[in-house]
């Protein structure tokens, strides 16, 4: 039957509970949050480990347009921080000089943005270097 110690088991978990929902414990919080950051952080490794297989992937391919991209990106680079830096003052002067319109420029943002991935590539590639790993050129068999 129902004694007077269930209802007070009873009304003692309901109070419990009460509690629990209004001031929740603080270490259960943060083991939940830490969950869901470690989740976070192995979806992104897994997302970053796939891209590297597809980086693989294309820099083996033999084919120029797909291979090619990167070293296409780099010369882009090169072009645009020579045109910014030294290219575009040079011009402007000599146009001056001729009384020609002025050049056009884009943004020192455009020009760093590039040089900074520049920069990234670099860096991989002076990492191989320091593994030791192989460099093939696009289009010629291994």
């Amino acid at each position: 039957m129902f004694g007077i110690d269930d209802a007070i088991a009873a009304g003692s978990k309901l109070l419990d509970d009460a509690i629990n929902k209004i001031w929740p414990d603080a270490t259960v919080i943060e083991k939940a949050k830490l969950d869901q950051l470690a989740a976070q952080v192995q979806n992104d490794q897994a997302l970053i480990i796939g891209q590297l297989e597809i980086n693989k992937i294309e820099a083996a391919s033999p084919s120029l347009l797909v291979a090619g991209g990167r070293p296409a990106a780099i010369w882009v680079g090169v072009f645009s921080l020579a045109y910014s830096g030294i290219g575009i003052s040079l011009m402007s002067w000599i146009a001056a000089c001729f009384d020609l319109p002025p050049l056009p420029a884009f943004t020192d943002t455009t020009a760093n943005n590039i040089l900074v991935g520049l920069l990234g590539l670099g860096g991989l590639r002076t990492a191989e270097k320091l593994k030791g790993v192989q460099t093939v050129s696009v289009g010629k068999p291994k």
